[in-house]
Order: C-alpha cells, then structure tokens, then sequence
C-alpha cells in the first residue's frame, strides 16, 4: 500500500516537473540549449563582427552575435549600420531591471557571454549580467571600481601605493578644496572626473589661479557630462558630485591590453607606446597617436606588467579584457588609469602586428578558454586621433584624399564634416578623424606619419 502511494507521489512529481519545464524552457525537448549568443551592450561595430564569422569559420563553431541597448536611446552611427549583421538585437528600458528581465530571459541558457566594447555602455553591462546569472563576467563591484576613477585610485592606494601618484578627492571649487590641493597634490596636477572616456574634462593645472577656473568650469560642466554618457552614479558621494585631483606624472606614456579569466589568471598584449596631444603643442591630453610594439627592453615590459597586474588585483576583475594606461617614470611604472574592456583600436592594431583576435580572445577568456597570443611580429601598427588645433566651427578640412593615397593606410574614420562644432577632449568633444596604418618596415610608417602630418590641414572658425 505504502509502495503505491510513494509511486503516486513520484508521478504527480514528475507531472508537474514537465509542466514547469515547459513554462520555463517553453518545449518538451532536452531542457538544455546551446550557449552560443556573443551580448554586446549598447554598441558593435563591423570589424568585431567580421573577426568572430572569421574565428568561427576557422574553427567550425556556431556562435550568434547580439546587442542589446536601450529602446529610449539613440544607437550610434557605426551600430545603425551593422544590424543587418546581427544574429539578435534586443531593445527594452534598461533602467528598468523587470524590463532587462523580461527581455533577458528567453535566451537566459542560450547567452554565452556578454561583452561590451564602448565605455560608455560598462553601465548597461553591469545591469545586464545579473539578468544572466549563469554567464561568467566581472562582478558588479569590481566594474563600479575599475570605471570610478577615484575608487580605482583607493583601492590601489591600499593595493600597491607605489604604482599611485599623489592625489586627492574634491566635491566643490571652495577656498578650503583649493588650499587641500595645493597641501595633498601640489602642482603641477590634474583634475580629472570619474568615469569620462576619451580624456573628456580632463585638464592640467600649474598654479592656483589656473586650477581656480578649471574646477570652476568642471564642476559645471560635470552633471551634464554624466547624464550625456550614462554615468549618473559616477564620482558621487551620496548626492555630492566628487572631482578626482592628482599629481601630473611626467614621463612616457604606454598602455597594454590584458586577458583575465575567471580565477584571475592573466595574459598580456603587447605593449603600446602613446603620444598625446599635449606632446604636440595642443593644450588637450588626448591619445593623438598609439604605436605597437613599443620600443621598451624586456625588463621594462617585465616591470610594466607587474604595475598593470597589481592595479587589475587592486579592482578584482576577472573574466575579462583589462585595458591599463601607464606612464613610465623615473621612480618606475604608475598607474593613470584602467577600464574593463578592449583599448581603443586595440583589435586593428593587434591584428595588423600580431595576427592577434584581440575580440574573439575576449570571448575566450569570458568562457573559460585560453586566449590565443601569437608572438611572431608582422609588422608595425599605428593609430592616430586628429583634432582642431582651435575650436570652433570646422570650415576647412584638406588632405584626407591624399592620405588615402599613403601605402601604410589600413582604416579612416572620418567623423566631422565642414560646418560642424570642433570642441577639445578636454571640454567633452571628440576627433575630426581617425585612422589605422600599417608597415612591416617601421621606418616606412614613420616616413607615412610625417607625410600625413604635413599634408593635414584642419581649420575653424
């Protein structure tokens, strides 16, 4: 008797266990389905797209490219036009978590891995990887610390103090900020807000009177900088909006791109020698020209790995792609600042050089794989940003037709056309035009970068 009622039991069970797989997964079948959808959050771009069909091509893997980015926001120009590419692209209210749910949770067991390739959008990355709670990524915390420039600051501080400059945190432009400054920092420093990309409302100061109207400026510009490029929880306090203040590192400036999988192992890119705007007479600090490999001897590299690896562990990322910026000083490597995520141009610049998949190692290493780094040099890669010496209205743009011309040309981006505001990084603007070039002689591109130099003739008015 016993026996028949425990076999009743255990039918009703498994009644009920079909009934809710079907809710749940929507089909009587095998409740487990292939993980195979790439995520990118708010923004893709053609040359990520083409990396993976050619990864998976090779490999003979089946792999779904997506974006999901918000139904209230406008997708830039570079997304609008791959769409048609896309295996999926989800929309819905992102800052909505019932929404992200919903959208979310068709393909909960089919998300592979979930990347962002933008800045911009490591906001709507941190939204959505708790949505997919069996997707490995970077925890919310160690994203929160390794965007907010003043936390990455504390926490290396506490980490590994010799890889900081002096700094300190403001939340005004009062005489009693100006006098904490000039006691902590001293000059000359930069003021710098906490989670800006692309040098936006950065700024060098060399006295007092100097750094007055910069914070003055700043703190004015700060709120609108934040609600434009989605970092409405950045650099604050509570309902205070804070200002990072430190030392101005003078040295050579590098930067290199690291792979962190799930348990913090770590592989690094090579090195990428950087020149800013400020190196060539603009009173800006934006990247003006990345150059890989660097020239740097094997210690150098050595000891700039163990800076960029202490200021990873100092965040906590893991499961991953780390981009760290570095200046080379006397007193050895310090810190300028980190992101999780792909450098700028990283991909093109390490497949022309390397033959490296810069975006399909980050798929990689997010999965549990090892990322492939092929040693074997090609070859020399440069990208370079250009930008209006004055602002003002673009009235004059000459040479980009010529430079067409240049054998090193791989890639040109133009983003402004005559008419248009040219604004400093600095003050939130962006480049006139981009491009990538390449050379297997290195003397070759640097004859081609002074070419293009020359020929470039960029005026406002």
């Amino acid at each position: 008797m016993a026996h028949a009622k425990e076999k009743h039991v255990n039918l009703i069970i498994g009644k009920l266990y079909d009934q809710m797989k079907k809710v749940v997964y929507d089909t009587d079948d095998d409740p487990k389905k292939e993980r195979n959808i790439i995520l990118y959050t708010g923004a893709v771009y053609l040359h990520m797209i083409e990396a993976i069909r050619k990864f998976q091509k090779r490999e003979k893997k089946k792999f779904r490219i997506g974006l999901i980015h918000d139904s209230k926001g406008k997708l830039n120009e570079d997304t609008e036009g791959v769409l048609d590419k896309l295996d999926l692209v989800l929309s819905c209210d992102t800052g909505s978590d019932t929404a992200l749910q919903k959208t979310l949770l068709p393909y909960q067991d089919e998300i592979l891995t979930v990347s962002c390739r933008s800045e911009n959008y490591i906001p709507l990355l941190k939204r959505v990887l708790p949505q997919v709670p069996y997707v490995e990524g970077p925890t919310s915390e160690a994203l929160k610390w390794s965007t907010d420039k003043i936390l990455m600051r504390e926490r290396m501080d506490v980490y590994n103090k010799n890889i900081n400059p002096r700094f300190t945190v403001i939340t005004d432009d009062s005489k009693e900020s100006l006098n904490l400054i000039e006691e902590k920092v001293g000059f000359p420093l930069i003021a710098k807000p906490s989670g800006l990309a692309a040098s936006r409302l950065v700024s060098i100061c060399f006295h007092r009177e100097e750094l007055e109207e910069v914070l003055k400026r700043t703190f004015k510009k700060l709120e609108g900088a934040y609600k434009e490029h989605k970092y409405e929880d950045m650099g604050k306090n509570g309902k205070e909006t804070r200002l990072l203040v430190e030392q101005f590192i003078e040295g050579e400036m590098h930067s290199i791109d690291a792979y962190v999988n799930a348990t913090g192992e770590v592989w690094f890119c090579p090195m990428v020698h950087v020149k800013t705007g400020k190196e060539i007479g603009f009173d800006d600090f934006f990247g003006y020209q990345q150059m890989t490999p660097a020239t740097l001897n094997e210690v150098s590299v050595q000891t700039a790995q163990i800076a960029a690896l202490s200021a990873i562990r100092a965040v906590g990322l893991r499961s991953c792609t780390v981009h760290v910026e570095m200046m080379k000083t006397e007193g050895g490597w310090k810190i300028i600042e980190m992101a999780p995520r792909p450098g700028g141009f990283r991909h093109m610049m390490y497949e022309f050089s390397y033959d490296i998949n810069h975006t399909v190692n980050d798929v990689l290493v997010r999965t549990g794989d090892k990322p492939i780094i092929p040693k074997k040099l090609k070859g020399y890669a440069v990208a370079m940003k250009f930008f209006a010496k004055q602002e003002g209205k673009l009235f004059k743009l000459q040479g980009i037709k010529k430079a067409q011309e240049l054998k090193s040309l791989k890639k040109l981006y133009v983003h402004k056309k005559v008419g248009d505001q040219c604004t400093y990084a600095k003050h939130g603007g962006s480049s006139v035009f981009d491009l990538i070039m390449f050379n297997k002689d290195r003397s070759e591109l640097l004859a081609d970068i002074r070419r293009l130099e020359k020929m470039i003739d960029i005026e406002t008015e």
